[in-house]
C-alpha cells in the first residue's frame, strides 16, 4: 500500500480514530448516576426541540404537561436510536466482511460497534429510567428498514449512518450543556456526542472514497435508496403514540408538528451541514433525486 493512496489514507484516519478511541471512551454504566432522583421542573429535552413547540397545541398546554412531553419525546429519539443503531452494526459488520481483518480500518470499524453496542444498552437503560413506552417505529418503517439495511450499497450504508448520527447530533449538542435539562438526559448526551463524533469522521471519510470510486448503477441506486432512508429516519424519530401518552389526539398532534414551520426548520437546521456534505459529493444528482430528497423535510 503506497503512501498518499485512498487506501493509506484511509489506514491513517483509521489509526488516528483508534487512537482516539482509547483515549475518550465512556462506560455509561459506571459514569452516569442512574439512581439520582430526577429534578422538579426540569426538562428531559429541550423545549425548543420538542416537536409540538410554538403550535397552537403548545401555546394550550400548560408547563407540567409540556415537560411531560418532553419526558415521552426524550424517550422515543433514546427508542429509535437503539433502532438505529442495530442496523448500523449490521451494516459495519457486512462492510468488514470482505476486508482484511488485521487492517486498522476494520479494527476501528469493530471498535465502533463496540460503542454502539454500549450506546444501545445506554439508551434502553434511559428509557426504563424515564418510565415510559418503548416507542418503536411503526410496522411500515421498521420493515422499510429491515430491507434498506438488506438491499443497501456500501455507500448507501455509510449514507444511512450519518442520517442517522448526524441529524441527532445536532440536537445532542445543544442539550447536554443546557442547564435546563435533567441532568441523567444531558450525560447520556455528552456520551454519545464524544462518541459519535467519530463515528462520523470515519463514516464520511468512507463515504467521500465510496462515491469516487464505486460503480455507476451502484452510485445511482445509492442517491434513490437513500432518499428514502432519510424519509423513513426523519419521520421515525418522535412516535405518535408519545401524544397519546400525554393525553394529545395522536393524529391532531403528529399533524401539527409535520406541518409546523419551527419543526421544519429545526429538522433542516439539524441537517444542514450533512445535507451541504451530500451535495458537494453528488449524493443529489440524477433525474427527480433532489425532489426525492426534500420530501424528508430535511433538505431545504
Amino acid at each position: 500500500m503506497t503512501a498518499g493512496t485512498p487506501l493509506a489514507t484511509r489506514e491513517k484516519v483509521a489509526e488516528r480514530l483508534l487512537d482516539a478511541s482509547a483515549k475518550h471512551s465512556f462506560d455509561p454504566d459506571t459514569e452516569l448516576d442512574w439512581k439520582a432522583p430526577f429534578e422538579d421542573g426540569k426538562w428531559f429535552w429541550p423545549p425548543e426541540l420538542c416537536s409540538l413547540y410554538d403550535t397552537p397545541l403548545w401555546k394550550h398546554m400548560s408547563e407540567e404537561q409540556r415537560i411531560e412531553l418532553s419526558r415521552h419525546e426524550s424517550a422515543s429519539l433514546a427508542s429509535i436510536g437503539i433502532w438505529f443503531e442495530i442496523i448500523l452494526m449490521q451494516l459495519l459488520l457486512r462492510h468488514s466482511y470482505d476486508l482484511d481483518p488485521t487492517s486498522g480500518h476494520v479494527r476501528y470499524a469493530l471498535t465502533e460497534i463496540a460503542d454502539e453496542c454500549r450506546h444501545s444498552k445506554m439508551f434502553a437503560r434511559l428509557v426504563t429510567r424515564l418510565g415510559t413506552p418503548v416507542y418503536k417505529p411503526s410496522r411500515l418503517d421498521h420493515n422499510l428498514g429491515r430491507v434498506l439495511k438488506t438491499v443497501s450499497t456500501t455507500p448507501g450504508s455509510f449514507t444511512g449512518t450519518l442520517l442517522a448520527e448526524e441529524i441527532l447530533d445536532w440536537m445532542q449538542r445543544l442539550t447536554f450543556p443546557d442547564e435546563r435539562v435533567q441532568p441523567l438526559t444531558r450525560g447520556v448526551t455528552r456520551i454519545h456526542v464524544v462518541e459519535e463524533a467519530r463515528h462520523i469522521r470515519y463514516a464520511r471519510e468512507e463515504l467521500r472514497r465510496q462515491m469516487s470510486s464505486a460503480p455507476r448503477w451502484e452510485i445511482a441506486f445509492t442517491r434513490v435508496s437513500s432518499a428514502e432512508a432519510a424519509r423513513v429516519i426523519a419521520r421515525s424519530l418522535i412516535s405518535p403514540r408519545v401524544y397519546a401518552s400525554v393525553g394529545l389526539d395522536p393524529r391532531y398532534a403528529a399533524e401539527l408538528a409535520r406541518t409546523s414551520p419551527h419543526r421544519r426548520d429545526v429538522m433542516r437546521q439539524a441537517a444542514r451541514k450533512l445535507m451541504d456534505f451530500l451535495d458537494e459529493i453528488g449524493m443529489f444528482e440524477g433525474p427527480g433525486v433532489r425532489r426525492m430528497w426534500r420530501t424528508s423535510g430535511l433538505l431545504g
